[in-house]
């Protein structure tokens, strides 16, 4: 009886225990499948976001650069190459070429003050690393054209620095800064030098201390570890800040419209004139096109430099 109480209550409670191990089972294939569910709908959204906000957008530019202008419809057939060509026209060809040397000079600028600071703040305390990096980026919490225009009060011939000079007995008479092309390259420089110190500071970071101690080892003085060593293993740093900061320069027109005036224009103040007054939106799809072209040919650069030190992507440690 004892035998045939005991397989008795064995049958009983066998059931609940294949259940409870069946439940414990497949919890795991459940949380594995939502894992997988949810992963498939941030890619859907990823991708749909940049096939109607990217993709589709940059098409429609490009198919409008072949079209001919429209006064009624702004855009219409037959497709032409004249808005391409007209790019080459001096009239143009003279704001494109100043547009670039403004930018260039903002781009340089950004660099040559960019790269010390990062340097020096990647070598900082990380409490104190943190704290610059904060005072970098707390001007982004402020809308750039409110800053712009705190820059161009500072500019004027009545403003803060023309007056501080003029109680320090530096100067008599104000400054002519605004509405000059150096004005116009310092509010460049003012807006976009944060662009160029935060890849900097990533690669810097990212610098292992041993290739420079290798470098000693070898007998290199640092004139020699800098240009071998350090320099290529900040290209892609460099050529980012690069990318981050030349095209936006060549766009701003706000920029060149408040504190430049009309003699030192943007390609943005021509993409936007031929938009918004001209209405030509053919030609002025072709300007818009002519820098994507050249955002493409430096990110073709900065991948070419990555491959070159052995790697892919500056955040990876060769």
């Amino acid at each position: 009886m004892v035998g045939s109480g005991f397989c008795q209550m064995n049958n009983t409670t066998s059931p609940s225990t294949s259940s409870v191990s069946t439940t414990t089972a497949s919890a795991p294939v459940i949380t594995k499948q939502g894992g997988r569910g949810f992963q498939r709908a941030t890619l859907f959204v990823i991708w749909a976001w940049l096939i109607i906000f990217a993709l589709i957008p940059n098409i429609l530019v490009i198919a409008a650069s072949f079209l001919t202008r429209d006064e009624d419809k702004f855009l219409t057939l037959p497709v032409t190459m004249g808005n391409y060509i007209r790019l080459i026209d001096p009239l143009y060809l003279k704001v494109f070429l100043h547009s670039l040397s403004m930018a260039g000079m903002t781009t340089i600028i950004c660099l040559l003050l960019g790269y010390p600071f990062s340097y020096l703040v990647s070598k900082a305390d990380k409490k104190w690393q943190s704290l610059l990096m904060l005072l970098l980026v707390i001007p982004f919490w402020t809308n750039s054209l409110v800053r712009l225009y705190a820059v161009k009060l500072i500019m004027a011939a009545n403003g803060l620095l023309s007056t501080m000079l003029i109680n320090l007995e530096l100067i008599n008479e104000p400054l002519q800064i605004l509405y000059t092309q150096k004005a116009v390259i310092g509010g460049l420089v003012y807006l976009l030098f944060p662009f160029m110190v935060l890849p900097l500071y990533a690669v810097f970071v990212d610098l292992r201390d041993d290739y420079i101690l290798a470098s000693k080892d070898l007998g290199a003085n640092k004139l020699q570890t800098f240009w071998h060593v350090i320099l290529p293993l900040t290209t892609p740093g460099i050529i980012s800040g690069v990318l981050l900061v030349l095209l936006p320069a060549m766009g701003m027109f706000y920029v060149a419209d408040i504190l430049g005036g009309s003699r030192n224009l943007l390609v943005g103040n021509i993409i936007k004139s031929q938009f918004l007054d001209a209405r030509d939106w053919p030609f002025g799809a072709a300007a818009s096109v002519l820098l994507t072209l050249a955002m493409a040919l430096l990110i073709i650069a900065y991948r070419a430099s990555s491959k070159r030190i052995g790697k892919t992507d500056y955040n990876e440690v060769a």
